[in-house]
């Protein structure tokens, strides 16, 4: 049911995952009548649930009726907001286990009433907002009841013709038994008995049905299977040209190969729109030679790129896609992506009369024209990536708005985009999480092409792509997972059987979600291998980032913590045979790991095969320390480890970030939680937002790669947890559900990107990042981090760079007052703010320099390039500052690109106080600012050409 569940949600909802925790029940009495009370009790471990102190816990309820319909419970609630009417009763605590009961005063009732007697009914135990669930449990209605032993109810069992197949069974009372295949009865008991046993000869393929009678009342129970006669596979050697999945023959476009890894399978049909979708023996799968696990088909008299759609429908009766289909259609999200044309144009349509995700075959399709073919990557140590959510980022939510927004990545001047997950996940609205089919590009956000044409674009503009994939585990509607599951209810979804190749029945680590991959196994290994080859040679993919690696280890168990978190070797050797596998693809390819682990397990990879330039990118989290400094609290404000050293990595392989998709946002806890002194108020929005520049300053200056999350550059301050209506459930707020994984609103629709404040914040950190990307000086391993007590010193040293600026010290205040600091300069003489280009004498290295709440200064030992975008761009708008603070009454400005422009005077608040014309394009200008009072103000240029802003001080 758990499946069928995530369907409908996925659809309705964005949806990522519940991690899952056994615990054992009972219920009361242990057979029951619909009419009857019934009390389930559960034992669960609470700190698994995160419930120890709270004893919040919530029963998710579902029934079937006669006729086997499902139901879900009308007082569930929604799955991320539990039903206060459903929340289990806390009994007591032993050790980390609690108990908790929950009582149905009438099964019936709580189940709505339904019109048709109930069969059977399910339920789990959950957090409130889904984040931690149980297994699911199943329960008979009745208390005449009756199981089938053998076969068991709805399995599908292949034998050979003529086989005697002992069909069993037992009930609570004294029965009467019927039979029957394909609807006509082959056996009826003599007599009542509480014991079936009938031998049962196989003669064709089946659908079975037992049902049990009770004389006493007229009870039914019906049970089902399935009985297959098995049928003569061919062997014989696979085509050379084909492997796993679809092989289109380069020599013959009306030919395709098809493969399918499919152990324990007695034989494999392909069913599709060339076969009417019917079992037909001459599209029964061969067996390879040296693979008898490997079934193959090939087929022929296509017509070439015309779309086909087909499916493979094992002996079992199990119909799935291809794993390795590049493009699945999907009854339960297409229609959604239908609903506006414009977002994937001429989408094949789902084949009526089907169930489950199909694959589609279309030869001679035409090849993306890529512009640039060997697309030069950013080295690892100067690394700026954007990470973005496409459903976030853009009102349009489409590969075509993304590619409409690259000018405003570029102008940003990071050089790489991360994209949270694009492979096809469950529903249509989603972080990507929910993986179902890893191989196949989501169709939500467009067509591939569109995708390739997004990337081509960015590789122009020198940004490299790299992909979120999610390979820790899969969902329940991932073909590999449902080959070989446990479908106690017959919807064709369900937990991974013992013998599937793929995954783990019970997780192997404490952060399960969905289906756990059994990284041991060379199936799965495989599976990972060409899902990387997938993306790096088809999109010209630059590198990935692996989410949750702390899952790639079979050391530990669901509910060990301290083993998931501990060194596994197991972990460090399989991560390093995958990276040796990713580079085998793509030698420069950016590896990056989301681990978040211990120092010794995190060198393994930054510093392996590091004297070939390769070593894996760690994700270094540095939220809380800067956040604490833009808040404006010393304690715990210490983000020294954004220096490699700290962590033991022998090159810049500590990827920093102050903020993430799972993290809170910086500037909406400046404005919730901010400090203040007198007047100075950082929960103030223009306050809060000169505070953000500060942060860029003493971020993005350290050398080694960096990570911005997206609009981080605006001051985004809707908070993670902001509901798709616009309420705001925070981190452990008693409001049910977090609201995390809804949908946020974009930057844009809410103009941020036009707003002068919020706009400074992006041009300070386009101008820190060009200084950065542009002066050699950064490119060190020698550079200290002093923070600790809100007013950090970043002191940087190239003294090898050919450059005149060989060092470099950032000085930032994030108190709450004016503070007169120490620079430390490591020797005297002429010093230049990068920032304003203005220069100050140095004759003492530790003399005082003062800088005003929330501000900062980037001073170097020379002039810096790239401070002047015309030196880079003859079409850029730049404004400038000559002398800053302006003290007479005149700010003295340099600009270019201003014809027709008009320069304005903001206040931090954002309300317009002044706007003279640009009286030439380019060069020297003065305006007059008499009159306005002592402070800070924004000073922007806006022309044909763009906008440029600069900040201005007025003594």
């Amino acid at each position: 049911m758990k499946y069928f569940y995530t369907l409908l949600l996925a659809i309705l909802l964005p949806y990522f995952a519940s991690a899952q925790q056994n615990i054992t029940y009972s219920v009361n009495p242990p057979s029951f009548n619909e009419t009857e009370s019934v009390t389930a009790t559960f034992t669960v471990n609470e700190g698994a649930f995160g419930v120890t102190s709270s004893h919040q816990l919530y029963l998710w309820a579902w029934s079937y009726d006669s006729n086997n319909v499902q139901a879900d419970c009308p007082t569930n609630g929604t799955w991320t907001a539990s039903n206060a009417a459903n929340k289990l009763t806390y009994v007591s605590s032993s050790g980390s286990n609690g108990t908790y009961t929950f009582t149905m005063n009438t099964v019936k009732s709580f189940f709505g009433n339904r019109a048709n007697p109930l069969s059977k009914i399910g339920f789990l135990v959950k957090t409130i907002n889904g984040s931690v669930q149980s297994q699911d449990i199943l329960v008979n209605v009745g208390k005449f009841q009756f199981n089938l032993t053998n076969p068991l109810a709805g399995s599908t069992n292949v034998v050979t013709s003529g086989t005697v197949l002992n069909i069993t069974g037992t009930s609570s009372v004294p029965a009467n038994y019927v039979v029957k295949a394909n609807g006509t009865a082959v056996y009826t008991s003599p007599s009542a008995s509480t014991a079936l046993n009938f031998p049962y000869t196989v003669t064709q393929d089946a659908n079975m049905e037992v049902t049990a009678t009770n004389p006493g009342d007229g009870t039914i129970v019906t049970k089902t299977f399935t009985v297959a006669v098995s049928v003569p596979v061919q062997t014989a050697a696979i085509p050379s040209y084909m492997r796993q999945g679809i092989s289109y023959d380069p020599a013959d476009a009306t030919k395709v190969g098809l493969a399918l890894y499919a152990p324990g399978k007695a034989f494999v049909h392909v069913i599709g729109s060339f076969n009417d979708w019917m079992v037909n023996s001459n599209y029964l799968m061969k067996r390879d030679t040296v693979n008898p696990n490997l079934y193959w088909l090939e087929l022929t008299g296509l017509t070439p790129q015309q779309v086909y759609t087909f499916q493979y429908r094992t002996a079992d009766g199990i119909k799935v896609a291809d794993p390795y289909s590049p493009l699945v259609l999907s009854p339960y999200d297409d229609p959604y992506i239908n609903q506006n044309a414009t977002i994937y144009p001429n989408l094949p349509a789902y084949p009526a009369g089907q169930d489950f995700e199909v694959s589609v075959i279309q030869t001679a399709k035409p090849t993306y024209n890529w512009t640039v073919s060997n697309f030069n990557k950013p080295a690892k140590e100067n690394l700026i990536v954007y990470e973005l959510l496409v459903r976030d980022f853009t009102t349009e939510k489409t590969w075509q708005s993304l590619i409409d927004k690259v000018n405003y990545l570029k102008s940003l001047k990071i050089n790489a985009v991360e994209l949270m997950p694009v492979m096809e996940f469950d529903g249509y609205s989603s972080w990507g999480y929910n993986t179902g089919f890893h191989y196949a590009l989501d169709k939500a956000y467009g067509t591939p092409e569109k995708f390739k044409e997004f990337i081509d674009l960015c590789h122009q503009n020198g940004i490299a792509v790299i992909l979120d994939v999610a390979l820790n585990h899969a969902t329940g509607r991932s073909p590999i997972e449902r080959m070989w599951m446990i479908d106690p209810d017959g919807d064709g979804y369900g937990e991974p059987a013992a013998n599937n190749p793929y995954f783990n029945q019970v997780a192997k680590h404490s952060y399960s979600v969905f289906n756990d991959f059994n990284h041991s196994s060379s199936a799965t290994k495989y599976y990972v291998e060409r899902v990387l080859e997938q993306w790096i040679k088809e999109y010209k993919i630059d590198g990935f980032r692996w989410d949750l690696t702390k899952g790639f280890t079979q050391n530990c168990t669901a509910n060990d913590q301290t083993c998931t978190n501990a060194y596994q070797q197991d972990r460090v050797d399989i991560l390093k045979g995958y990276a040796d596998k990713q580079w085998s693809y793509d030698p420069t390819s950016y590896i990056i790991f989301e681990h978040l682990g211990t120092d010794n397990e995190e060198q393994q990879w930054a510093n392996y095969r590091i004297s070939e330039g390769k070593g894996v990118m760690m994700w270094d989290k540095e939220t809380n320390p800067y956040n604490q400094n833009t808040m404006g609290y010393a304690s715990d404000s210490n983000f020294n480890r954004v220096k490699f050293q700290e962590h033991g990595f022998a090159d810049l392989r500590a990827i920093s970030y102050g903020e993430s998709h799972d993290e809170e946002r910086l500037m909406y806890k400046n404005l919730t939680y901010g400090a203040s002194a007198g007047s100075y108020n950082v929960k103030d929005l223009a306050t809060s937002l000169e505070r953000q520049k500060a942060y860029g300053a003493v971020f993005l200056t350290v050398p080694g790669p960096k990570m911005i999350w997206q609009f981080a550059e605006l001051g985004f301050d809707k908070s993670i947890y902001t509901c798709e209506n616009g309420t705001v459930n925070t981190e452990g707020d008693a409001t049910p559900g977090d609201c995390k994984l809804d949908p946020k609103p974009s930057a844009f629709g809410l103009a941020y990107d036009t707003n002068a404040a919020r706009k400074s914040v992006y041009d300070t950190w386009a101008k820190i990042l060009e200084l950065r990307l542009a002066n050699e000086v950064f490119n060190t391993k020698t550079f200290t981090v002093e923070s600790g007590n809100l007013m950090p010193r970043i002191l940087i040293s190239n003294p090898t760079t050919s450059s005149a600026l060989k060092d470099v010290v950032v000085l930032a205040n994030f108190t709450l007052i004016a503070q007169n600091i120490v620079p430390n300069f490591p020797y005297t003489g002429n010093w230049v703010n990068l920032m304003d280009n203005s220069s100050i004498s140095v004759t003492n290295q530790t003399a005082p320099i003062t800088i005003e709440p929330g501000g900062f200064r980037i001073f170097g030992n020379a002039s810096a390039l790239g401070t002047n975008e015309v030196a880079n761009n003859k079409n850029a708008v730049s404004l400038i500052l000559t002398q800053n603070p302006v003290t007479n009454g005149i700010a003295n400005i340099r600009y270019t690109n201003a014809k027709n422009g008009t320069i304005a005077v903001y206040d931090l608040a954002g309300t317009l106080v002044k706007t003279v014309k640009a009286i030439k394009d380019n060069g020297d200008d003065m305006i007059s600012v008499s009159g306005l009072k002592s402070g800070m103000y924004l000073l922007q240029l806006k022309s044909e050409k763009g906008v440029a802003v600069t900040k201005m001080i007025v003594k």
